[in-house]
């Protein structure tokens, strides 16, 4: 494309709100194969279709993760998760991603550890055949259902690490979110009931029976929700400790089991 239609494009998408701009012109264009393809992304993005549908995929660590229409769109915050979780667990451990979406966070950690077992979970059926095609080729399994739920029994009491980026928007503030988002992205991905905490609650209730004595669990959430998920969490006995990165604009807390009792 020539210089002018370029900055035509550009413009054209900064009138519609689009921060980056240039970034995404540059995006849309390696992605047409076309000026027919390009003018209809074009369209859509300035419609308010999220880039990362039109596109196919988001950048997440560093990976190009698949990401079907209506499904969670990975966030660069949750990056944090990822770390947290490298540093915390130990060779060959047995790993589970919860509200896996994309499988982003699968896919990452499939890069950072060497899980023994490595599985992720996700109650959208779109969500999990979407997760289902990011981890082909990786030693990771995808299961469909609610929460710890579709999980293998034999299990129980031997994960290591527990991932979850489940979803701590208030229902209220929901309506509040970007377009992008709300539009777009599952409600089920979103809405994390009257709080913002009501699945991250069950995730805690529910981990200390998963976890191995001395295994963690990680979770993102707000940081004006940290105060009382940090309760929750201890309630259910295990021991939170909470994480910021001011770069990210992410907030994490860690939560460990205790280790079982010396006879």
């Amino acid at each position: 494309m020539e210089s002018s239609g370029r900055a035509a494009l550009v413009s054209r998408l900064r009138a519609a709100g689009c921060v980056y701009a240039e970034d995404e012109a540059e995006l849309l264009l390696a992605a047409a194969q076309s000026p027919a393809v390009l003018a209809d992304l074009t369209d859509r993005r300035v419609a308010g279709v999220p880039l990362e549908y039109l596109l196919g995929w988001a950048e997440f660590c560093g990976l190009r993760i698949a990401v079907d229409e209506g499904v969670f769109v990975p966030r660069a915050r949750t990056a944090l998760l990822v770390e947290l979780a490298a540093e915390l667990t130990g060779p060959a451990p047995a790993v589970v991603d919860l509200c896996c979406g994309s499988g982003a966070t699968t896919v990452a950690l499939a890069h950072r550890l060497a899980p023994r077992w490595l599985a992720a979970a996700d109650i959208d059926p779109a969500a999990a055949a979407c997760a289902r095609r990011n981890v082909t080729g990786l030693n990771a399994e995808v299961y469909e259902g609610d929460l710890f739920a579709p999980l293998p029994r034999q299990w129980r009491g031997r994960l290591d690490l527990v991932v979850a980026n489940a979803p701590y928007v208030p229902t209220d503030a929901v309506a509040l979110m970007p377009p992008e988002a709300r539009l777009h992205e599952a409600p089920v991905a979103l809405d994390g009931g009257p709080d913002g905490l009501s699945v991250l609650r069950r995730v805690g209730a529910d981990a200390v029976d998963w976890l191995t004595p001395g295994g963690h669990l990680v979770v993102e959430a707000g940081t004006t929700q940290i105060e009382a998920l940090c309760d929750a969490f201890s309630k259910a006995g295990l021991i939170p400790t909470v994480h910021q990165d001011e770069d990210l604009d992410a907030t994490a807390l860690t939560a460990r089991r205790p280790p079982d009792p010396t006879p």
